[in-house]
């Protein structure tokens, strides 16, 4: 069974950085595509970034050049580095999988409960 678990949200000043970390149990962790979505209060959960189980990395505009993602499948562990944060990073973050790709669309069948990254100016 495939269970994502976010971790590594907290409370940052603009222009810092941040590592998420999403871990998942299962057998098949290296094959699955995963990703990485946030969602606010007042804006509908958007794809950020997704790694699929052959290496191909697709990013949103807003985050190129800023966040990276990467995976550890020996440690079943999905990783997002956020470099030069910006306010309008402040959302819930989420930790999606599933064993087909759906890009950066939220359509994932497997989901964190989301790390709270908060950006202050």
């Amino acid at each position: 069974q495939v269970q994502p678990v976010e971790s590594g949200g907290c409370s940052v000043q603009a222009g810092g950085s941040l590592r998420l970390s999403c871990s998942s149990s299962g057998s098949t962790f290296s094959s699955l595509f995963m990703g990485w979505f946030r969602q606010t209060p007042v804006k509908e959960r958007e794809g950020v970034t997704v790694l699929d189980g052959y290496g191909k990395i697709t990013y949103a505009d807003s985050v190129k050049g800023r966040f990276t993602i990467s995976r550890e499948n020996a440690k079943k562990t999905l990783y997002m580095q956020m470099n030069s944060l910006k306010p309008e990073d402040t959302a819930m973050y989420y930790c999606a999988a599933d064993r087909i790709s759906w890009w950066l669309l939220p359509k994932y069948r497997y989901w964190g409960q989301g790390t709270q990254v908060t950006v202050s100016s």
